[in-house]
């Protein structure tokens, strides 16, 4: 990954400030960027998103097939390369006055732009259960990428049914010695294909019609997970080592509620015209109301988005 803080503070005041470095404000910054605005790119983590933990993509148009850290490197790298400044910060806050913006940061900076993308983005969702939170990292995970190796000849399991889990599934079927699927679903949501790949492993069994109602423990640490079965009732303990949760993601808009609107759900409610409710402000990506949200969807929303702010900036 590119040295992203030999890109810091080169503009007094922006064009447009981005919000968020996933696929939708990275995108969004190479738009603006091409139209010859000045850009400064803020992410709270690592750059390039969700996309960024998915061990293998076959679905971005010109990729047969692409590792999630892989791309998502690429399009920093290309945001970099026309001219991009970044910083890994958490943004606060956004206020305008007059005609300027001002971005506050958990670290205490502010930066100024004539216009501003919210790309934030969405964080995973959790079960809500007795003691979840501090399992986080003794047992509970997000990322198979990142922590799968930890559980190489071990049980696991898999809780959620869509594309992401499927695929990480697909990757933790490769180390351990078994994975359990739990979906509360009568089906898979994700792909055909991804689902075949899975049912066809010997390691795996999957509990469709499934909840899980409870973690256990021993001395801090995961050691399985009560289930129910939906179609029957019956309540069962499964013993795992680890288990990775998948079961969606929540949009991070609250911070921004008064630049634009959200919906019952909390993401924003803009239409693919990506106009948040201030002058100056729009919004891209998963953290916005849609049907799809995939990397495809995303880097559209991103461009909308910036030809849209260089628009409001250009008239």
């Amino acid at each position: 990954m590119p040295d992203l803080f030999s890109r810091r503070m080169c503009q007094t005041m922006y064009d447009i400030i981005v919000v968020g470095g996933g696929p939708a404000g990275l995108t969004a910054a190479i738009y603006a960027l091409r139209a010859g605005k000045t850009v400064l790119v803020v992410e709270k983590g690592g750059f390039g998103g969700q996309i960024a933990f998915s061990p293998k993509v076959e679905n971005i148009p010109g990729f047969g097939q692409i590792g999630g850290s892989e791309f998502a490197e690429k399009l920093t790298e290309q945001a970099l390369a026309l001219g991009a400044d970044a910083e890994i910060e958490t943004v606060t806050a956004v206020t305008k006055n007059g005609d300027v913006f001002t971005v506050a940061t958990e670290d205490g900076n502010t930066f100024e732009g004539k216009a501003v993308i919210l790309a934030v983005g969405v964080k995973h969702r959790m079960l809500g259960l007795d003691g979840e939170e501090d399992l986080i990292g003794n047992g509970i995970s997000f990322c198979a990428v990142c922590d799968g190796a930890f559980y190489a000849g071990m049980d696991t399991a898999m809780i959620g049914g869509g594309n992401s889990a499927l695929q990480e599934a697909l990757l933790l079927s490769e180390v351990c010695r078994k994975v359990t699927v739990v979906q509360n679903l009568p089906t898979f949501t994700g792909e055909a294909k991804l689902a075949e790949a899975l049912m066809a492993k010997d390691n795996v069994e999957v509990l469709f019609s499934t909840l899980v109602t409870g973690y256990k423990q021993d001395n801090g640490a995961l050691t399985g997970l009560t289930v129910r079965s939906e179609e029957t009732g019956e309540e069962k303990t499964i013993a795992v080592d680890g288990a990775f949760l998948a079961v969606g993601l929540v949009p991070e808009n609250d911070a921004f509620a008064e630049l634009a609107k959200l919906d019952e759900r909390g993401y924003f409610a803009a239409d693919e015209q990506c106009a948040g409710d201030v002058d100056g402000v729009f919004v891209a990506g998963d953290c916005r109301r849609k049907h799809i949200r995939q990397v495809v969807t995303a880097a559209s929303d991103g461009a909308i988005a910036a030809m849209a702010a260089c628009r409001y900036l250009d008239k």
